[in-house]
């Protein structure tokens, strides 16, 4: 059964009680510690559009491509989207064929993605750089130990990191670039 605004404001009562507030029966805007939701009507009331802001548009520029491939493969019912100058969560649907079920997994995914912000996008970028850095040290044959080494002569001699950092902070780095240079070793 199609929903009505009715069973708009009823559902996400539902979902996130106090922080719901109605304006103009059109139009409902969630203020929740984790969340910042807006749900809007077109004029004529035949579509539904619910949205989320996630990041400025200029911190999401250089994961663009990843953010277009989670809309092809992930994102499911919701998309990314760039408008005035910030990356939106969106949720677009036909109010005349919207069930409760299909809004609420639309709401709990654009929820999702705000408060995943641009982490997923940082992780998958950063892995394929790590995977560029796997490859080309297998291509001079080196080994996981040899790699981990050169990178750690890198930082020694400030061709990475920040001279500045302490040896407890430089270890740190260099903890982590070995937790994922073990991790993806053998999948490169």
């Amino acid at each position: 059964m199609p929903m009505t605004p009715a069973d708009i404001t009823t559902s996400l009562t539902q979902q996130f009680g106090p922080a719901l507030q109605i304006i103009d029966g059109e139009a409902w805007q969630i203020e929740a510690p984790a969340s910042r939701l807006l749900v809007l009507l077109s004029e004529d009331h035949t579509w539904l559009r619910a949205l989320v802001s996630i990041a400025p548009a200029q911190e999401a520029a250089p994961y663009l491509e990843q953010l277009l491939e989670f809309n092809f493969d992930d994102t499911q019912e919701a998309r990314y989207a760039i408008y005035e100058g910030a990356l939106w969560g969106v949720f677009h649907h036909a109010l005349a064929s919207l069930t409760r079920e299909d809004f609420e997994a639309a709401i709990a995914r654009l929820v999702s993605l705000q408060q995943t912000g641009l982490d997923r996008s940082f992780r998958q970028r950063a892995d394929a750089q790590i995977r560029q850095i796997i490859w080309a040290a297998k291509q001079q044959g080196q080994t996981l130990e040899d790699t981990i080494q050169t990178l750690d002569r890198f930082y020694e001699e400030g061709v990475m990191g920040d001279l500045s950092q302490d040896a407890s902070q430089r270890q740190q780095v260099m903890d982590a670039w070995r937790a994922q240079l073990q991790r993806l070793w053998n999948e490169s």
